[in-house]
């Protein structure tokens, strides 16, 4: 193949079809299988969870070389699949050491998501990272900038993005059939996992299989304790982002897409108790956007968004007849129309006109948005599959490529930062294209709990609540932009 990388190869012969009948690769081979040239050489950073039933979605490629801290974790099924795979502790050397690598598949917890993506797209290699995209929104904005810098094929994991349900609703609104969306409430039921808790005074034994120096990454470095790993980190400030990054990317996602958002103008949030290391059991959040571009059929004037999770719920519309559920088990959203609403489940599933009676008689306009099959069983890793292997300069993107996850994923985090930042009373005014809130002054102060003890001494109660001080305009511009440990490049 001489000089030709096998990234580009696979790029170039794919554009060299253009134009004429696709015939699928098996026929092509003639054996019942795909040719060798045909398959993508992937690469998973992050596989003892999720990023092994990612994996197994994009099995119809070359599991080529596989990454996790913890042996035994990812031992437990990713390293014994797919065992003839090279096995790495550290991103960064297996993207120095292997040059095989077409595309790369990340699903380490939310703090260590933007690094090693924007180090793989740097090299030209394709991205398939889990939701929420990242940790932060300055993450955010430099992934979307370098996906297009480098011409990759991309895909945020929020595989809802894919299916039937999101596509329904944006051709419902687009044709006006609710009228003019005004409001969109939207919940979870999560956290399903511990969060509002205070950071262990001590630290733990690391276990032998784990490389805690590692999973630590960018972050600040605290002793290993087994609340953390391998999997309560989601409710921890410094490695995830609470039930709003972990659901808000999926529930969220039809809002986005339908209504065609983009910045916030403000937001504001409240929330049960939180401290300085964990995200608190439940909180509302409410977004406002400005008008945007009307639509051919539809207007598109000033929205509010409301999210709600641990067990907070908007009010129940009046055309839910009783004992109707609300979504479904996970969440869900309701559009609030001019001149009527829709309600949906989780991932935008199951769209509906409320009230449900309304379906019996419903004409859904034609179909305007391509469908990808069995998004949620590896239609939506599939599709970014397909992508990788069009050439740039013709490619019809994934469907939740980072030039869409990126601004979502931004309204998203930056919803955590109105939960973090409440202490300041106030609702918080969002300059989206400088990533900066605009009423937040240097002589703001934030009032963080730090200690929250209660007990019961000779039948009378005690409660002993402290709160740290903290400079509110340093501190946010840090937590949008993160300042990475030493040693670890910073972006």
């Amino acid at each position: 193949m001489g000089t030709v990388s096998r990234r580009k190869f696979i790029g170039t012969a794919a554009a060299g079809f253009a134009g004429v009948t696709l015939v699928p690769s098996n026929v092509i081979a003639g054996l019942g299988h795909k040719a060798p040239s045909d398959k993508l050489n992937i690469a998973g950073i992050g596989v003892g969870g999720m990023g092994y039933t990612n994996l197994l979605h994009m099995e119809t490629e070359n599991i080529v070389a596989l990454c996790d801290v913890d042996s035994e974790y990812a031992g437990r099924n990713s390293f014994r699949r797919w065992y003839r795979a090279r096995q790495y502790k550290d991103y960064r050397v297996m993207l120095e050491e292997q040059k095989d690598i077409d595309a790369v598949m990340i699903a380490t917890p939310d703090h260590s998501h933007a690094l090693p993506a924007l180090i793989a797209m740097r090299q030209g290699i394709h991205v398939y990272l889990q939701k929420p995209l990242t940790h932060s929104v300055y993450e955010s904005r430099i992934m979307t900038e370098t996906a297009q810098r480098y011409g990759v094929a991309t895909q945020m994991g929020n595989q809802g993005n894919s299916a039937d349900g999101i596509r329904q609703i944006c051709e419902w609104i687009w044709a006006g059939t609710i009228g003019e969306v005004t409001h969109v409430d939207t919940w979870t039921n999560r956290p399903i996992w511990p969060q509002g808790l205070t950071r262990p005074e001590k630290g733990k034994r690391v276990p032998k299989e784990l490389d805690w120096d590692l999973f630590i990454g960018p972050a600040q470095f605290r002793e290993y304790n087994p609340v953390y790993h391998p999997w309560n980190w989601r409710g921890w400030w410094d490695f995830g982002t609470g039930a709003l990054g972990d659901m808000g990317c999926h529930i969220i996602d039809p809002v986005f897409k339908a209504l065609n958002l983009q910045y916030p103008s403000s937001v504001e949030a409240s929330s049960t108790p939180f401290n300085n290391d964990s995200a608190p059991n439940a909180e509302v959040i409410r977004y406002e956007f400005p008008r945007r571009d009307n639509l051919p059929k539809v207007a598109m004037p000033e929205v509010t968004v409301s999210w709600y999770d641990g067990g907070f719920m908007p009010p129940r519309p009046d055309e839910l007849k009783d004992g109707e559920q609300m979504g479904d088990d996970g969440g869900g959203c309701i559009f609030y129309g001019t001149r009527g609403k829709i309600m949906c489940g989780t991932y935008g599933a199951n769209p509906t006109l409320l009230p449900t009676s309304e379906m019996a008689h419903f004409e859904p306009p034609v179909m305007s948005i391509r469908r990808i099959s069995n998004a949620m069983e590896g239609g939506h890793e599939q599709d970014w599959i397909r992508a990788c292997k069009e050439n740039k300069d013709t490619r019809v993107e994934a469907s939740s490529n980072f030039a869409y996850a990126g601004p979502l994923n931004e309204m998203v985090v930056m919803g955590v930062l109105a939960v973090r930042l409440q202490s300041l009373e106030r609702k918080l005014q969002w300059d989206g294209p400088n990533m900066r809130f605009k009423n937040i002054s240097d002589s703001d102060n934030l009032r963080i709990l730090s200690k929250n003890d209660f007990e019961v001494v000779n039948g009378d109660p005690r409660f002993n609540k402290e709160y740290v001080k903290l400079p509110a305009k340093v501190t946010a511009e840090e937590w949008i932009r993160h300042t990475y440990r030493k040693g670890w490049e910073q972006i």
